[in-house]
């Protein structure tokens, strides 16, 4: 019996603005992709689109498979796995009747996993989406295969030619696809604004100029940086010195052009006491999330660099080297990273649109950085990150990332 996979995707170019989705359904034993759906959806949200490109992805599996089809989902919106999960609650209204039709066909279906992916890793479907999005706003249809058609009236999902892989189709090489089969699922009328001889737009705008911000700011010093040992999971307190630096950091953000809506931190006490002297100032009050902590050391923590040369060369040599390797009874990078990047979807959903403080630990805020710049893995040894600097990130509704500034010391100066 087939498994499947589904990848899926939606967009909105404003939040709320001109929106698409899409999904795509694979072979869960070769990833060999079965069918591709892609729609524009007129007006409306992030959150709106990718429930529809979860819909879509569920109704192209039952066309497959048929009533009890195992299906594994896979998702970039922490939102829609979280409530399709059952692990949070369904607060906005106008998501339930969506999270109710993909309930309907969920009990048709024997959905093994709902998984949070990186939006790297779903770039499957983001691209359908964003296919979707480009043809609407010329007043074109997506139609599989990468095409447009210039009828605008229906859309098309259907299964690829056997063998054919994601990679050559992420390549751009549509040369192989076959003409559709079999449709998968009915085709629907796209929701699109048409241009008209008095001069009116298509009503597809250009990407937002609202970012959501995430200002990064590095807890002060503690006696463990002061001499520079290894400080993960420990609650070392701020110096006098690292006070100090809290409240320079505290004062600077309490000015403009600094307008703070949320402040988020780390658990750990030296992350809280900077940030607790950041909301003093600005009056804004301190969310704790238990993703922001620092990295895990394991039996490293407290010793010197030297010191775990000395008791632990090998083991820091791989550490050094690789960033899947992890200090004994520790956390590597690679895992650290996955906490981290679940932690930014969820905040940039929250928030959209808002300013964030976010005070937190050097590791945590390189990923951050890293992530943002789509660097590898390997590019926090190549960072240096002083204790309470700021750093900027920029999150666009449309999708990028864009680094604002990096290391930020002016207001300890």
């Amino acid at each position: 019996m087939t498994s499947y996979v589904i990848e899926a995707d939606g967009g909105s170019r404003g939040n709320p603005g001109p929106a698409g989705y899409g999904a795509v359904v694979m072979d869960a034993s070769d990833g060999q992709v079965l069918a591709e759906a892609a729609e524009a959806i007129g007006v409306t949200t992030n959150n709106v689109a990718e429930y529809r490109g979860l819909i879509a992805g569920l109704r192209a599996v039952l066309e497959l498979g048929g009533d009890g089809a195992q299906v594994a989902v896979r998702m970039d919106s922490k939102l829609v796995v979280e409530q399709m999960a059952g692990r949070w609650k369904i607060k906005n209204e106008g998501l339930r009747p969506l999270a109710a039709e993909a309930g309907a066909l969920v009990r048709r279906l024997r959905v093994t996993e709902w998984t949070w992916i990186p939006r790297e890793r779903n770039s499957h479907a983001d691209r359908l989406a964003n296919e979707a999005m480009d043809a609407a706003a010329k007043g074109l249809a997506w139609k599989a295969g990468g095409t447009t058609a210039s009828d605008a009236g229906a859309i098309t999902v259907s299964p690829t030619k056997p063998g054919r892989q994601t990679d050559l189709l992420d390549a751009g090489d549509m040369s192989e696809l076959s003409a559709p089969t079999a449709s998968v699922a009915t085709a629907q009328q796209t929701a699109r604004a048409t241009a008209t001889a008095t001069g009116k737009g298509t009503g597809w705008a250009p990407p937002t100029r609202v970012a959501t911000s995430l200002l990064l700011l590095r807890h002060g010093e503690t006696e463990l940086s002061l001499e520079r040992r290894f400080s993960g999971r420990g609650e070392a307190e701020l110096t006098p010195n690292g006070l100090a630096q809290a409240a320079a950091a505290a004062a600077r953000l309490s000015r403009d052009p600094y307008r703070l809506d949320v402040i988020v931190t780390s658990p750990l006490k030296r992350a809280r006491q900077t940030a607790e002297a950041v909301a003093e100032r600005s009056g804004v009050e301190v969310e704790v999330y238990e993703d922001l902590r620092e990295a895990d050391f394991g039996a490293w923590e407290g010793h010197t660099f030297t010191e775990v040369q000395r008791r632990w060369p090998a083991e820091l040599t791989a550490w050094l080297a690789d960033p899947e390797a992890a200090p004994p009874g520790g956390e590597s990078f690679a895992e650290t990273a996955r906490r981290v990047q679940a932690a930014r979807q969820y905040l940039v959903e929250r928030y959209e649109g808002k300013t964030v403080l976010v005070v937190s630990h050097v590791t945590p805020i390189k990923l951050l950085l890293r992530e943002a710049l789509l660097a590898p893995l390997e590019s926090l040894y190549r960072m240096h990150l002083d204790l309470a600097c700021l750093s900027l990130v920029e999150y666009y509704a449309d999708g990028p990332a864009v680094v604002k500034s990096f290391n930020d010391t002016a207001h300890l100066r």
